[in-house]
């Protein structure tokens, strides 16, 4: 299915590096932001990465160049109106997806399949606002990052998800290189249930003075063999995503993912991680100081 034309909403870190692997995996990709300059300044970043990719070994020059040639940041969502496949990658706020899709089903053709990298809210909740006519094509694709090394891809069909349509995309990730596994569509789904336990233990360690975020970190990768420590991530995917992400989980499951305060704090301050500078930790330049 090499030759289905991809498109994605939202170039941030998360939809920037979600087109950048379909292009890598053969597709024609078209990758759309609000911010035209905000879309640009993704492609850039891609550049980037591509190069980084190469370096070590990856991808060849002659693969991180073809990806470049597949992928392009048009000025309008009427470049999507000829898409197969069409990708959500805003902000985790059911009221700004709800907004994406309306504008998406005025421009997507009737057989575009839809899907949501939501991280949290149930794909059935997201369908409700897409017309019923759209629902048996719409699911939850739920990327990891960092998207162009991470394999794993959580695939979450709704209520009204056709079966034909979940494996069609099961198909597609496993052609480019990702290993799709299928989720019931709950609160959450699977692997942030597993990781906000464990980021709120974390805190709660930091905050008793039991160890120090860089001693958690160091600990988990020594101990637990994680290449990354949960202070390190969670300043990756931003404080403020994991505050938001905590509070939906609280909401639908009570008090066992109860944020820690000492997180609200940090968030409030405005130490939202890497991209602000500071989080966890100090950065200057995106690295650690």
């Amino acid at each position: 299915m090499a030759d289905m034309k991809i498109g994605v909403i939202g170039a941030g870190m998360m939809g920037s590096e979600i087109a950048l692997v379909y292009a890598l995996g053969g597709h024609d990709v078209v990758l759309f932001d609000q911010s035209g300059e905000h879309a640009r300044a993704a492609l850039q970043r891609l550049h980037g990465v591509l190069q980084a990719g190469v370096r070590r070994g990856f991808q060849t020059e002659e693969q991180a160049q073809a990806a470049l040639a597949r992928l392009r940041v048009p000025d309008s969502l009427d470049a999507f109106a000829d898409r197969g496949l069409v990708v959500e990658a805003v902000f985790e706020d059911e009221a700004v997806k709800a907004d994406v899709f309306g504008r998406l089903c005025a421009v997507v053709g009737p057989d575009c399949i839809l899907a949501s990298n939501t991280s949290s809210i149930p794909i059935t909740t997201l369908s409700g606002h897409l017309p019923e006519a759209r629902r048996a094509r719409f699911l939850g694709t739920h990327f990891f990052s960092p998207v162009s090394r991470m394999k794993l891809v959580e695939v979450i069909p709704g209520l009204d998800s056709d079966p034909a349509v979940v494996d069609a995309v099961c198909d597609i990730l496993t052609a480019i290189g990702k290993q799709p596994v299928r989720i019931k569509d709950v609160v959450g789904f699977a692997v942030n249930r597993l990781l906000h336990i464990f980021w709120i233990e974390a805190t709660r360690l930091v905050e008793e003075g039991v160890a120090t975020p860089q001693d958690i970190d160091l600990a988990c990768k020594l101990g637990l063999g994680h290449p990354v420590g949960p202070f390190e991530l969670m300043d990756g995917v931003t404080n403020n995503l994991t505050l938001d992400v905590q509070e939906i989980l609280h909401d639908a499951y009570g008090p066992r993912f109860l944020p820690r305060p000492m997180l609200k704090t940090l968030v409030r301050a405005g130490y939202k991680g890497r991209k602000a500078g500071r989080g966890w930790y100090r950065y200057r330049d995106g690295k650690r100081v």
